[in-house]
């Protein structure tokens, strides 16, 4: 007999911000449970924007208290493919990729493995400045924390 285990299910927006490349950087994340809209956002100020998109996962994801199933919208390609293609080759090679160069923004895939093995995550793709209400929401908060630190 196997115990099904019972976790909360929410939807997750993400995106991430850079004015300049690198540049001050914004992030945010949209968590919707129930009926409840939580909006989560942060900057740095020397960044670029693939650590913006991963923070913004990073952060959501940590934000969470207990393991949960989640739907997780982001408009970056970089994210979604590295989390679902590329760390299980990068992580065997021992963080590396082909021609034994080091993975760039290794600290955050790391910290992104990490978070992810707490959590069942379907990874949808949402086309950038579309239209999608959540990502244009998301998009427009990261937008304004980059532009915090100009």
């Amino acid at each position: 007999m196997t115990d099904k285990v019972t976790r909360k299910h929410l939807h997750i927006y993400t995106d991430g911000s850079c004015l300049g490349n690198p540049g001050p950087g914004g992030w945010a994340a949209l968590l919707h449970y129930k009926g409840h809209k939580k909006m989560l956002v942060g900057n740095a100020s020397d960044t670029t924007n693939n650590r913006m998109e991963l923070t913004a996962v990073i952060q959501a994801l940590e934000t969470l208290t207990a393991s949960c199933e989640v739907d997780l919208y982001t408009d970056s390609k970089y994210v979604m493919d590295g989390a679902q293609k590329w760390m299980i080759n990068w992580k065997a090679k021992g963080w590396m990729r082909s021609k034994n160069e080091a993975v760039k923004n290794v600290d955050l895939w790391q910290a992104l493995d990490q978070v992810l093995a707490k959590h069942l995550v379907h990874w949808h793709w949402v086309k950038g400045h579309s239209g999608h209400p959540e990502n244009e929401a998301v998009d427009e908060a990261a937008r304004n924390q980059a532009e915090l630190l100009r």
